[in-house]
């Protein structure tokens, strides 16, 4: 089918639905729910599959002829290979619960995050993280919003006067390469968070929380909402190269616009602050 962008809203309302009947589910698997893990220190349970089960069934539900990539039924696979091929329906990307090592251990940083992939590009975003009741919603063209009211990236000028996150993946031996950049950044930053939440992380700075945000590991389900979230609030997002962006390669670096070179000159140089 062809993608209509008149049809956004549509495809937005039925988003937030989705995330509010997944988000519903995890609440109610909180404290009763055993663990797994995928990989070393890399957790499942059976709320991140009824998350995911109920957020499919109610999107193709409503939209019989969109395609549907989920992280929990993509595991084993390579990034490049969930990339959908050109020409396809539109593609709902979903993490059913981002955050979940935050969910096991009761910390309330975790979410439901719903993407929309349409004609090679992400463009809606939904993330709704049920403990601070917090609704983060983004549509292509429509704007950013935080519980219906307009958001946008912070004003924050320089490097020395921000607040950046980064996301770690589970594997120690993964860590060792953003554990390298950290102290590097940490020089030149105010101060540095990691909320074991990418989508979370790229929500706030979408909100204006924090200024700005790199990893080296993500997944599309980590990023496609997120993305659009930050692009609609008045954001900078690329590769951490400072190539374009592309959620099916691992690497990301999204801030408010007005700290992105500066970022971008350590994470690509290991260098200087400009500026």
């Amino acid at each position: 089918m062809t993608f209509d962008p008149t049809r956004l809203p549509e495809f937005l309302n039925a988003a937030v639905e989705a995330a509010r009947r997944g988000a519903a589910l995890l609440e109610s698997w909180r404290a009763r729910f055993s663990v797994r893990e995928k990989a070393r220190a890399d957790l499942v349970t059976e709320a991140d599959q009824a998350s995911q089960d109920a957020v499919k069934a109610y999107l193709l539900g409503r939209f019989p002829d969109h395609l549907f990539l989920g992280e929990e039924e993509s595991v084993g696979k390579l990034l490049e290979a969930t990339r959908p091929v050109a020409g396809v329906p539109p593609v709902w990307v979903v993490d059913p619960l981002d955050g979940t090592a935050n969910y096991v251990h009761d910390v309330p940083a975790y979410c439901v995050s719903i993407g929309l992939w349409a004609e090679g590009r992400p463009v809606l975003g939904v993330i709704l993280d049920p403990r601070q009741n917090e609704l983060f919603t983004a549509a292509a063209g429509h704007g950013a919003f935080l519980n219906g009211k307009s958001m946008r990236v912070s004003s924050t000028p320089t490097l020395r006067d921000g607040l950046i996150a980064t996301g770690f993946p589970a594997a120690y031996e993964k860590q060792l390469r953003n554990l390298d950049v950290w102290a590097r950044v940490s020089e030149h930053a105010q101060a540095l968070r990691r909320n074991g939440s990418t989508a979370l992380s790229l929500a706030y700075v979408a909100a204006g929380r924090f200024d700005g945000y790199w990893a080296f590991d993500n997944w599309a389900w980590d990023v496609a909402a997120g993305v659009v979230l930050v692009t609609e609030a008045g954001g900078t997002v690329t590769a951490a190269d400072g190539s374009p962006f592309d959620p099916f390669r691992p690497d990301s670096l999204v801030t408010n616009g007005r700290l992105h070179a500066d970022l971008l000159s350590i994470l690509t140089a290991g260098g200087k602050r400009r500026g």
